[in-house]
């Protein structure tokens, strides 16, 4: 995976903190992109965990299960490092050994979108990433997999969960391929032209409101609800291709 690079001129003023500092006290949520996500679960909850590149801060997403038809998630304001994060994992488990524990579901790198039909609210996952390219030290990814988890537990879905237009709707979401021609990065508004990532202070994270930002409606929900855009990724719809050209000098 790429390193951001040291960019002078012109160039430096593209967001280059887009790691968190060593030091707890200056931590500063929007310095940062979450890149790493291990999904588990409960049954009454979804617990989504993200991590930065390099593993040093983790956050935490609570996804409510028990609401058949609405989506209740909140962001936990807590920055955990590595021991603590794990210390949570262990006290979630055993307090919820009773009702079946807690289990890993997944291993994820981003959200591409969270929607709702008839009833349930379902998550559009990336699983697998593939880099295909650089832009001023910041990685370009495709996606080689996705996967769409239903949040409600079956225990409280109804019929209409299950009904014939449901699921017909639930594979009309199933067919669009995002493993063709989607693409994003984590640290870079793909979705501008240079010029403008050059000249811009935007310091609120991606600009979703772009209109080639493919699943801008689809993450609205959850950017709203956390009020920032960490748990997301910004999808692209065309053609991306990176070529590396190398010349040679040669002195008479």
């Amino acid at each position: 995976m790429s390193k951001p690079e040291n960019v002078k001129s012109n160039s430096s003023k593209l967001p280059q903190k887009i790691h968190p500092s060593n030091d707890p006290s200056e931590f500063n949520p929007l310095s940062y992109s979450l890149e790493k996500f291990r999904l588990y679960e409960t049954r009454a909850r979804f617990y989504l965990i993200g991590s930065d590149r390099n593993k040093q801060f983790f956050r935490v997403l609570k996804i409510d299960r028990m609401e058949p038809s609405d989506l209740n998630l909140s962001e936990d304001p807590v920055v955990y490092p590595p021991q603590e994060v794990k210390s949570l994992l262990q006290r979630i488990a055993e307090g919820n050994r009773a009702t079946g524990g807690l289990n890993f579901v997944a291993k994820v790198y981003g959200i591409a979108g969270c929607i709702k039909f008839l009833e349930s609210y379902y998550l559009v996952l990336v699983t697998k990433r593939r880099q295909i390219g650089c832009i001023c030290g910041h990685a370009i990814y495709s996606i080689d997999e996705s996967q769409i988890i239903t949040i409600p537990h079956v225990s409280v879905q109804t019929d209409v969960a299950h009904s014939k237009t449901e699921l017909r709707y639930k594979k009309l979401l199933s067919s669009v391929d995002l493993t063709k021609d989607f693409f994003y990065s984590y640290t870079y508004p793909i979705m501008r032209s240079l010029q403008k990532n050059v000249l811009s202070t935007d310091e609120d994270g991606m600009p979703y409101d772009n209109i080639f930002v493919w699943n801008s409606y689809l993450t609205h929900t959850i950017r709203s609800r956390c009020k920032n855009t960490m748990w997301t990724i910004a999808l692209v719809h065309g053609h991306f291709k990176q070529v590396f050209a190398y010349f040679s000098v040669i002195f008479f």
